[in-house]
């Protein structure tokens, strides 16, 4: 390891790394704009300026320069002060005085930078230069004259998200970031960008105008709008979230999350079920809470009585259901609202045993039944990564378009009873080969012959679910050996339906449905009664992601109305129905939850013991389709949203918007 010196204090550095690095371990801040440390290096802004010897004596970009034996590096000389405050008068020759009325204000890396290391003063007077602005989507906008070619929204498309969409035209004073003939960046990963910029020239289309960060209570989240449990920050202000951010977590999402998830919070404040329906001559018309839990007590279930979860439902919600249901006398619990009935005796056969960090050093990987761009995006960007470092990439199912090199091998699944020769050989000769299976393979009931082929292959199993609530309810036992047809065989008088908009209701033709939601989606069209619930920014909560990490999510805002907490809802029934179900505080019903599930309590990856063996014999058959059909429409936030509806029909369906006045 090197010793090199900063500004008089020796240090040792990793070998191959950077001066700019170097320094940040000494703790002196350098500034920069194209540097990034998850994108390759560019060198483009020059704002890294220091002074090295030995070396030429002149200042140098610390951000390309490798770190080597008995460097002295100067930080603070007057050269270097100097040298900085001419880049900063550069970038600023042409950059727009838009700071009033720019949506970057408050957190510009520019105007922060422009601050601390500028001169205070520019000596240009010729005419500032103007570029007009691009399209890049429903979700960027765009005002290019603010650009300063830090190039970093490019390196991004490329190098991360796989879609070489963003690129330069033009050179000197003319050149231009533009995306491709004008079309809209279409990737799951798209808005990303705009966290990137480090100017105004790529802001948030939906949120413009609507607050400054100043303005913002932040809550530190966990998306569920799949199953990745990616890290958010919610903003909001008042009663409203006005916006979600990534948070930096290697282990799952690095720093950034898919468009969905930082965009389906318009749909929280639409469509919302705020207050308590019963349906009374096949119409649902508004009622007290005592109305409706006098009607669901009037229906003398007993031990009757069924719970089914939803995709986006928390730990203690489905941990209170289940008290309530076992202090009843009833064990009708159930997740999988599809109709998937696995084996899941054994949770290391369901789970990511992998790691999402570990799919990166994978050198063979089958997938099974997964579109994981759509299913799991940063997933996918962990498999791009393996896939560039070398990795042989297969999949079992309809062809999608990748963002590395894959072969398919085929939707039919008795492709798995005989696999061709070159991915036996590849997983022959490979170190830590995986199989991935995804929930149109489970759907397909291929989960058996799944573990049997990784078993043969000697390859690391992988489940990749699509719901946030998955892994959680397994742990907590919330499902069925049958599935959900054992419910519907046991026809009980009351199912409540936790946030379950999946399901085929017309299944339950006698039951009473109690429909225990935030938004009026399937759900709650279907029931007979309906009591609002919290959505999951407006309550605590607990979620296990596809693989087995249990992390814990704060309550950002107020539910509307007359919503409520969803374990205040179970707990105010089971009053209702004359039972005790042992909680009375939220804090009880997490100590009790974790009584009985340990790992619950523990933040961090969950340990489920060695998978079993797979069942000899297993066998499947058939053609195998797409789980998600619709990436920005999966769950009833998302539906709700305009933003994802805008997103839905330009991205994905071809359509143009129509305006107001069209």
């Amino acid at each position: 390891m090197p010793k090199v010196t900063v500004d008089g204090q020796e240090i040792e550095v990793p070998a191959g790394a950077t001066v700019l690095q170097a320094c940040e371990l000494a703790g002196k801040e350098i500034p920069r704009f194209c540097y990034h440390e998850r994108l390759s290096i560019a060198g483009n802004c020059r704002m890294c300026l220091v002074e090295v010897k030995p070396g030429p004596p002149k200042p140098q970009a610390s951000c390309a320069l490798p770190a080597t034996e008995g460097q002295e590096i100067r930080t603070d000389s007057e050269m270097v002060k100097k040298a900085r405050e001419g880049v900063m008068e550069f970038l600023l020759i042409n950059h727009p005085l838009d700071c009033p009325i720019c949506d970057q204000g408050g957190e510009c890396d520019l105007q922060d930078q422009a601050m601390a290391y500028g001169r205070g003063g520019s000596r240009y007077h010729e005419n500032k230069r103007a570029v007009t602005s691009k399209n890049m989507g429903p979700l960027i906008k765009t005002i290019m004259t603010r650009c300063i070619h830090c190039t970093r929204c490019v390196r991004f498309s490329e190098e991360i998200a796989g879609v070489d969409e963003i690129g330069a035209l033009y050179r000197g004073e003319d050149m231009q970031i533009t995306t491709y003939l004008e079309q809209a960046a279409k990737h799951e990963l798209s808005a990303n960008v705009i966290d990137l910029c480090p100017v105004g020239a790529l802001t948030s289309g939906p949120y413009a105008f609507e607050s400054r960060p100043w303005e913002l209570k932040k809550t530190l989240g966990i998306d569920v709008s799949d199953a990745v449990g990616s890290n958010i920050r919610i903003d909001s202000r008042g009663r409203e979230v006005l916006r979600v951010l990534p948070r930096i977590n290697d282990d799952v999402n690095e720093e950034w999350i898919s468009d969905k998830a930082r965009y389906q919070v318009d749909g929280l404040t639409r469509r919302r079920l705020d207050k308590v329906f019963i349906r009374r001559r096949g119409k649902l018309e508004a009622a007290s809470w005592d109305e409706a839990f006098k009607k669901i007590a009037a229906a003398k279930p007993g031990k009757s009585i069924a719970a089914v979860a939803g995709d986006i439902v928390d730990c203690e919600t489905m941990f209170a259901a289940k008290a309530l249901l076992k202090a009843s006398g009833s064990s009708l619990i159930e997740s999988r609202q599809t109709g998937m009935d696995y084996d899941v005796s054994n949770l290391a056969a369901v789970n990511f045993n992998s790691t999402f960090a570990g799919i990166e050093e994978a050198d063979a990987i089958l997938i099974i039944g997964s579109h994981v761009r759509w299913e799991a995006p940063l997933v996918n960007v962990r498999l791009r990564k393996a896939a560039k470092r070398g990795a042989k990439v297969f999949i079992v199912g309809p062809e999608w378009e990748t963002t590395y090199p894959a072969s398919f091998l085929g939707a039919d699944l008795s492709v798995l009873d005989n696999l061709p020769a070159e991915v036996n050989d590849a997983f022959k000769g490979a170190e830590k080969p995986a199989v991935i299976l995804g929930a149109a393979g489970f759907g397909a009931k291929a989960h058996g012959k799944a573990l049997a082929v990784a078993e043969a292959l000697g390859a690391e199993f992988n489940a990749l679910h699509i719901s946030a609530a998955r892994m959680g309810a397994l742990m907590l036992g919330f499902a069925q050996k049958g599935g959900i047809a054992d419910l519907v065989a046991a026809k009980p008088k009351v199912v409540l339906a936790l946030g379950a908009d999946e399901v085929d209701w017309s299944q339950f033709g006698d039951s009473l449905k109690v429909y225990i939601g935030h938004h009026g989606d399937n759900g709650a069209h279907a029931a007979d009664i309906i009591l609002p619930a919290a959505a999951y920014t407006e309550k605590p909560g607990t979620y296990v992601n596809s693989e087995g990490r249990v992390q814990m999510s704060d309550k950002a805002v107020f539910a509307p109305g007359d919503a409520r907490e969803d374990w205040t809802i179970l707990r105010a029934l089971a009053d209702a129905l004359g039972v005790k179900v042992g909680f009375d505080s939220f804090d009880q019903l997490r100590a009790a939850m974790t009584a009985e599930v340990p790992a619950l309590g523990v933040e961090g990856l969950a340990d489920y013991g060695k998978l079993s063996r797979a069942p000899k014999d297993a066998k499947a058959s058939g053609k195998i389709g797409h789980a998600v059909k619709d990436f920005y429409l999966t769950n009833p936030i998302a539906r709700a949203s305009t933003v994802m509806q805008q997103c839905s029909a330009e991205l994905l369906h071809g359509e143009t918007m129509q305006e107001a006045a069209e």
